[in-house]
């Protein structure tokens, strides 16, 4: 008997997230289903790994069904690495993180522990895609996103992901219905305008809230900022060698050994 795809489903809102029950939901439609995934919210910890405290791994039975589900003490990225290197008998066929509360689209991939994770697969050597909705409400509605999580997925299980690239895929929040469909895009020239909001506690001792505006300073239509922003789901292919190949040229002119 042929054996089903091995889908490994993590996140960084914690395994009892709404966005991971969706996902897990869709992904068990696929294939054999394994979650690990945090025991707490990591959102922002970005590809931090856990090295100065132990780990806890404990199987959990959150939903009815066959999935076999495990809540982890650590990261995003602890999570995959357990799971890759504790927990599954053979490597996964895909790696799908999510579905994140709130966007992870343009340079917000920098910071996310929803894409860290998928990236973690792929350094892994595993098909990966994050998946992301532009709603931060912890009730969030998932319903629009389903029937095209299964699609985008099912493409990846059935045509393979280019090496070395994981895929971040970013949903507009509106109804089913109002959804153009998908485009592959780029990723946006964009920025954090970022303030500190210093206020004093009883005790006398300075504290800080990190607030911030989004600035988006890419006029381009083929970004995944204008995508979203005009209806569509934004298809991201990222890559984990961060060498900006173009300065190379550049910086073999610069005069090291004198």
């Amino acid at each position: 008997m042929v054996k089903k795809p091995l889908i490994l489903v993590t996140n960084d809102d914690g395994i009892t997230a709404p966005g991971i029950r969706a996902l897990i939901e869709v992904m068990k439609e696929l294939g054999d289903v394994v979650v690990v995934a945090p025991d707490s919210p990591q959102s922002g910890m970005g590809h931090a790994i856990t090295i100065n405290s132990m780990l806890h791994l404990e199987r959990v039975y959150i939903d009815n069904g066959e999935q076999k589900e495990f809540s982890c003490s650590g990261t995003p990225a602890d999570c995959v690495k357990l799971a890759v290197k504790e927990i599954l008998d053979r490597r996964p066929d895909l790696c799908v993180s999510g579905i994140n509360h709130g966007s992870n689209s343009s340079i917000n991939v920098i910071y996310s522990g929803t894409m860290s994770a998928a990236l973690e697969a792929g350094i892994e050597g595993i098909p990966a895609i994050g998946f992301s909705l532009l709603d931060y409400n912890y009730n969030a509605n998932f319903e629009a996103t389903k029937k095209y999580v299964k699609n985008i997925a099912r493409n990846a299980l059935e045509n393979g992901i280019p090496e070395q690239v994981v895929l971040n895929v970013n949903f507009p929040n509106l109804p089913e219905k109002d959804i153009k469909g998908v485009k592959v895009c780029r990723q946006a020239r964009a920025n954090w305008e970022e303030e500190f909001d210093k206020r004093q506690s009883p005790q006398g001792k300075d504290y800080y809230w990190l607030t911030g505006k989004f600035v988006n300073l890419d006029n381009g239509e083929d970004t995944d900022e204008w995508a979203l922003e005009n209806g569509y789901i934004s298809v991201v292919p990222v890559q984990f060698d961060l060498t900006a190949y173009r300065a190379i040229t550049d910086l073999n002119t610069w005069k090291f050994n004198d």
